[in-house]
């Protein structure tokens, strides 16, 4: 089982809680980016993967590694719809857990706001990333990896 994190968009804050609960459950955890990454000294259990520049290629590598039984974090709708087909636990940096039943749903309002913005339209985004959002991440992951070890 490996925890995978699509780090280009995820706060630090969320790695943070992925290092720590990486060390204490001795969990190999891979973050993917196209950019080159600075780890924290102290966590045996990290490792980076630098994809090539370019859209989407740190969330290809995921899709093509990840397996089912494992965990990811990621905030792009796409990706974690082809990783929740696969059997992959995914939580974005916000808490929200990707479900078979929830993906399809959330799929189609992320096409359809694209679809909004593409036209013109000024869709708002997110509220500023908080310490709440931080704590309802970090219980989600505990629950998630509680559940992938359990299955294992």
């Amino acid at each position: 089982m490996r925890l995978w994190i699509d780090a280009d968009a995820t706060p630090l804050a969320v790695k943070q809680v992925c290092y720590r609960a990486s060390d204490r459950l001795k969990l190999d955890t891979v973050l993917v980016a196209n950019q080159r990454l600075q780890l924290p000294a102290g966590y045996a259990h990290l490792s980076t993967v630098r994809v090539d520049a370019g859209p989407d290629e740190a969330d290809r590598y995921i899709a093509e590694h990840a397996a089912a039984g494992d965990v990811a974090i990621t905030a792009d709708i796409p990706l974690a719809a082809l990783l929740v087909s696969k059997g992959v636990a995914v939580i974005d940096p916000r808490g929200e857990v990707y479900t078979a039943e929830s993906i399809g749903e959330r799929l189609s309002v992320r096409n359809f706001m694209d679809g909004l913005r593409s036209a013109g339209v000024e869709t708002g985004g997110h509220a500023t990333f908080s310490a709440r959002d931080t704590q309802a991440f970090a219980n989600a992951l505990d629950r998630a990896l509680t559940r992938a070890l359990r299955g294992r």
